[in-house]
């Protein structure tokens, strides 16, 4: 787990002061060393240097890739590699970026975990390839040495690299299946291709001059989207999504890189039984986790007291109890003072049930806004919740107890029909096919399970079936904002307006369609930007097992009964955690994760500290919202409104823009 930069120019220049600043902007992705390799322009050959973190074990390590001292500058490179190292798996110099192969001919700078990188590496010496490391990192150059591009097919992990072949002066970037890792491009007046980890890399290179996307920024102010595009708010910065690679010679950087899509989720249908269904996800989600629990350092998780968490943390108590090492087990958890917030009594039945060390956090309203900044520099982009800023606390409460890599639910929901939003396209699928009988079953089960009564039913199904020109009248009439809201100046940036709901697929009768939408597009790839920048800010890989693409395609392929009927979520997750969770846990239906008293916090316990805020915030955005969001929290704050995390995304725009000194 790291952070990495690369630069290539399309005319000879000194680039290692570049490619080190790039890096050292990233510093707390990988503190535990740092490496460049300087291409010239005749060969490609590299210069290979180190820093002030490099271990001085690396300057002596007899390796291609090893550093050296006595480096001289290079003024004529084409080409740089830049590295963060986060040790994880083989803590010792022969894993130090950037790496080559032992003829010199393919680099690498990487960041990411291959999780079965152990079988991999067998069946790479089986076809005569030899390793002078325990790294996944040797492991990815023998694979693209032997399979080319297709041997990210076979990986199973999470990835961002990008690889240099001297020898067809070719570039050969990609990033893994759902986008776990970052990988963005940028291009600078000069003609400079930079590609990094994170957006704040490129402003320290010459001609950054940040700009307001402003489609995406409607979208994200309006709508909650994010990272549902490559463009990001940054204008001219665009990522690599999930399941996307690129390949381009240095003689074509004047040309935009061509992306292409290496990887699809495999729609596939299997009509199972629940038993049958059962096992099979079993047996899948305890390899998922097992592969994950390998790492040369202490591994703990993250649990908030639901299913998807509570699932992970007894699955793996299960395996280490097995290999005789459970009391390595350590959770991390963030706590309410507010009992309605609060899930630590949850969280207290699986710490008994599975003898892990418990740390608990109880975020603070008045620490948030002295810690807003700290986490908007490191998220690059505004975030759309509070809910962050617990998550924050508890990757910060890990790096504290030591323990470098955290097991963590990211996708559960999405792949398991876990949201409430779910409803809606299973209701209206009844109804569709004019199952009565079963509708008016589902719905009272909902009301029973879940308090949803006659309004919210309606309102699911006139999400999924009423056209927009109905659909948006009747949001005004129950309180939502419409597609041209009024606090937004939209004269101020260039914005198509409407309803993005039709547009990413969550208008849909189709449950299988929605978590389609919600794993490719809406939902995972903000959850996972927000999950690397939180967990990377304090040095800490994250870990997600319920993304493990073999589970992901599993999931995807059965039928929306197996997610959600008789108005129960995760149906199959539930029936397979069965003697292995808490009863209390395994059929909890409310649902929370790391949540924050927001609305408590703007309602009563803070409303000052969110009005000034707000007012910083309407200054910030050079006009983009106007006075009229003041009259929205006011509204919110005395209960004629009701609350939403609107007003959040707000404030932290604003602090966005401020922070990073962007222009409209």
């Amino acid at each position: 787990m790291c952070g990495i930069a690369a630069i290539f120019s399309p005319k000879p220049i000194p680039l290692g002061d570049l490619v080190r600043k790039m890096t050292e902007a990233v510093r707390h992705r990988g503190p535990d060393g740092e490496g460049f390799a300087i291409f010239s322009a005749r060969d490609l050959a590299a210069t290979i240097v180190g820093g002030t973190d490099t271990p001085a074990s690396a300057y002596s390590a007899r390796f291609a890739y090893a550093p050296r001292r006595d480096a001289k500058p290079v003024s004529d490179a084409v080409a740089a590699f830049g590295h963060r190292r986060l040790s994880i798996i083989d803590l010792s110099s022969a894993g130090h970026q950037p790496m080559c192969t032992p003829d010199g001919r393919f680099w690498i700078v990487y960041n990411g975990e291959i999780y079965n990188f152990v079988e991999l590496r067998t069946e790479l010496e089986l076809l005569g390839h030899s390793f002078n490391s325990h790294s996944d990192t040797e492991v990815i150059l023998a694979a693209y040495r032997e399979w080319g591009e297709q041997c990210l097919e076979r990986f199973n992990g999470m990835f961002a690299l990008v690889i240099l072949d001297r020898t067809k002066r070719a570039v050969f970037a990609a990033r893994d299946r759902f986008g776990v890792k970052p990988l963005y491009l940028w291009r600078s007046p000069d003609g400079l291709v930079a590609m990094a980890s994170e957006i704040k890399q490129f402003s320290t290179l010459p001609g950054w001059s940040p700009k307001v996307n402003g489609q995406r920024a409607y979208e994200f102010l309006n709508w909650g989207l994010l990272d549902h595009t490559e463009e990001t708010l940054f204008n001219g910065v665009r990522q690599v999504r999930g399941g996307e690679s690129l390949y381009w010679s240095l003689e074509q950087l004047s040309m935009s890189p061509p992306i292409k899509r290496w990887y699809q989720v495999a729609l596939r249908s299997f009509d199972l039984d629940m038993k049958t269904a059962t096992d099979e996800f079993s047996t899948l989600f305890t390899d998922a986790v097992r592969l994950r629990l390998r790492a040369d350092v202490s591994i703990g998780s993250c649990l908030s007291g639901g299913l998807d968490s509570s699932s992970i943390v007894c699955v793996a108590n299960h395996l280490l109890r097995s290999a005789g090492i459970a009391s390595r087990q350590d959770t991390f958890s963030a706590c309410a003072r507010i009992k309605r917030y609060d899930e630590r009594d949850y969280i207290d039945i699986v710490v008994g049930q599975t003898g892990a060390r418990a740390h608990y956090i109880y975020p603070d309203v008045k620490e948030l806004f002295e810690t807003i900044d700290a986490i908007t520099w490191h998220q690059d982009e505004p975030f759309g919740s509070t809910s962050l800023y617990a998550q924050w606390h508890v990757f910060k409460l890990a790096a504290a107890a030591r323990v470098k890599v955290l097991l963590d639910g990211q996708g559960a929901d999405e792949l398991l029909a876990g949201y409430h939003a779910f409803f809606a396209p299973h209701f209206a699928s009844l109804l569709m096919r004019m199952r009565w009988h079963k509708l008016l079953r589902e719905v009272n089960l909902a009301r029973q399970l879940h308090g949803l009564g006659a309004t919210g039913v309606a309102r699911h199904v006139a999400t999924a079936l009423l056209p927009e020109w109905v659909r948006q009248p009747l949001r005004r009439l129950v309180g939502k904002f419409s597609s041209k809201p009024d606090w937004l100046n939209g004269e101020r940036l260039t914005i198509q307006f409407g309803d993005p709901s039709l547009r990413y697929g969550l208008k849909t009768t189709s449950v299988n369609v929605m978590s389609y939408s919600l794993l490719t597009t809406t939902s995972v790839p903000m959850l996972l930007h927000w999950e690397d920048r939180a967990s990377m800010a304090h040095s800490v890989e994250s870990r997600l097992p319920f993304l493990d693409f073999r589970l992901a395609e599993f999931l995807m392929g059965l039928s929306p009964e197996m997610k959600l009927s008789n108005a129960t979520t995760k149906r199959v997750l539930r029936e397979a955690m069965r003697g292995i969770l808490p009863e209390a846990i395994r059929m909890r239906m409310d649902k929370m994760g790391f949540v924050t008293p927001e609305e408590a916090w703007v309602r009563t316990e803070a409303p000052d500290l969110f009005r000034a805020e707000l007012r910083k915030s309407i200054d910030a955005t050079q006009g983009v919202i106007n006075a009229k969001a003041l009259d929205y929290l006011e509204r919110v704050i005395s209960g004629k409104d009701n609350f939403s995390f609107l007003l959040w995304r707000m404030i932290s725009f604003g602090r966005w823009m401020e922070r990073f000194k962007v222009n409209v």
